[in-house]
């Protein structure tokens, strides 16, 4: 399982836009679309087919066709904006919704709102663009885990070493796909060095 950092030269890249103040909202809605896209891209790289025969305008072919169920269950409210490109990928993907509310003393997640679709034997995607403390993810999970999917896949933009600890000792059955592993939470639990409020900067509402 474990921790997966994504080396594609363009997540760098579309990394290095989403970091820089200097990016107007729909600069950074683009390039957290497209690197949404390619971390969607690397987190299902595994899921299983099933061996077909197709009819080409020519003849009979082999072929293969996705086998499991797909779940995608954004965090709110950053979360949504990674959900798309995982519909334009996989379009029959059932979709849920959890939001969660961390107390800023406290740090821990209490659920306000949770909607999931069955999750039997899914391989579900738990979608948070920050993975700061890990908390609200581990929330998040093990939400999730109670649907019985067949497993659970973690993906997010940025993550601290702080949240990859606690998902990994909470969840270690979770790999994790990131474009970036950052250095540290501040001590108002932001991580370093970041791209500041993923939702404020998304939305503009800075």
């Amino acid at each position: 399982m474990g921790l997966h950092v994504s080396t594609h030269p363009l997540t760098a890249h579309l990394l290095t836009v989403l970091r820089d103040v200097t990016t107007p909202p729909s600069a950074f809605r683009s390039a957290a679309r497209t690197l949404s896209t390619i971390l969607s891209l690397e987190a299902t790289a595994d899921l299983e087919s099933e061996a077909v025969s197709v009819q080409t305008p020519l003849e009979v072919t082999k072929g293969s066709r996705l086998e499991n169920g797909l779940a995608a269950v954004p965090i709110l409210r950053a979360g949504l904006s990674m959900l798309e490109p995982l519909l334009e990928l996989f379009p029959d993907v059932a979709v849920g919704y959890i939001g969660l509310e961390r107390d800023h003393e406290t740090a821990e997640a209490s659920r306000y709102y949770c909607k999931l679709p069955k999750l039997d034997g899914k391989v579900a995607v738990c979608l948070d663009p920050m993975l700061a403390t890990g908390g609200s993810a581990a929330k998040a999970i093990e939400l999730i885990k109670e649907g019985g999917p067949k497993r659970v896949v973690m993906v997010s933009v940025v993550a601290a070493p702080e949240g990859v600890e606690k998902l990994q000792a909470v969840h270690p059955d979770v790999p994790i796909y990131t474009a970036g592993l950052d250095r540290q939470l501040n001590p108002n639990k932001y991580i370093l060095p970041g791209l500041g409020d993923y939702g404020d900067r998304l939305y503009g509402t800075q």
